[in-house]
């Protein structure tokens, strides 16, 4: 008998603490509104290339000049993606350089004539016309790497000295 009037004291407890639940949540629900709404969210693309990296292209160190030097470097462009673009590579700063025939300035005045090209077989001079001497192609959306081949011809070796140029890369998308 006692169990039995302590089960039932529980029970009443029990169900009186789920019953003040239930009305508590109830109220709290009752009082408690929502609104609800959307955010938009956008982006406009536009076709945009950029020059990444271009490493140096350097010839190292040699005495005379009686045999072609080969040597390669790389530029990384990035366009976005299915954007057609066309890299070029102008005739340099040394003075009266061409596309065929760049020179590199060192002391005195004096040069070095080299070349840039598109293939390994250094057949197709790099230039800066769209569709005609540069490196064409259409975008992915990632960092494209496209090498360059240079070329030191045999030449009259000149003075002692340390030679340069700056060839200007321009992409045409």
């Amino acid at each position: 008998m006692v169990r039995d009037i302590i089960s039932t004291s529980m029970r009443f407890s029990a169900g009186h603490l789920a019953a003040i639940s239930f009305l508590l949540a109830s109220d709290i629900s009752a009082t408690a509104a929502t609104a609800t709404g959307s955010l938009n969210v956008t982006i406009t693309i536009q076709a945009e290339c950029t020059v990444v990296s271009a490493s140096d292209l350097d010839f190292g160190t040699h005495g005379v000049i009686d045999a072609n030097l080969d040597q390669t470097t790389s530029i990384s462009i990035q366009c976005t993606s299915g954007t057609p673009y066309a890299v070029g590579l102008d005739a340099g700063t040394g003075s009266g350089a061409t596309l065929a025939a760049r020179l590199m300035t060192g002391p005195a005045s004096a040069t070095v004539q080299y070349s840039l090209y598109r293939d390994a077989g250094r057949s197709q001079v790099w230039g800066d016309t769209p569709g005609v001497d540069t490196a064409d192609g259409t975008a992915n959306g990632s960092a494209e790497t496209l090498t360059v081949y240079g070329r030191v011809p045999a030449q009259a070796t000149p003075g002692a000295g340390t030679y340069s140029d700056t060839v200007a890369i321009t992409i045409t998308y």
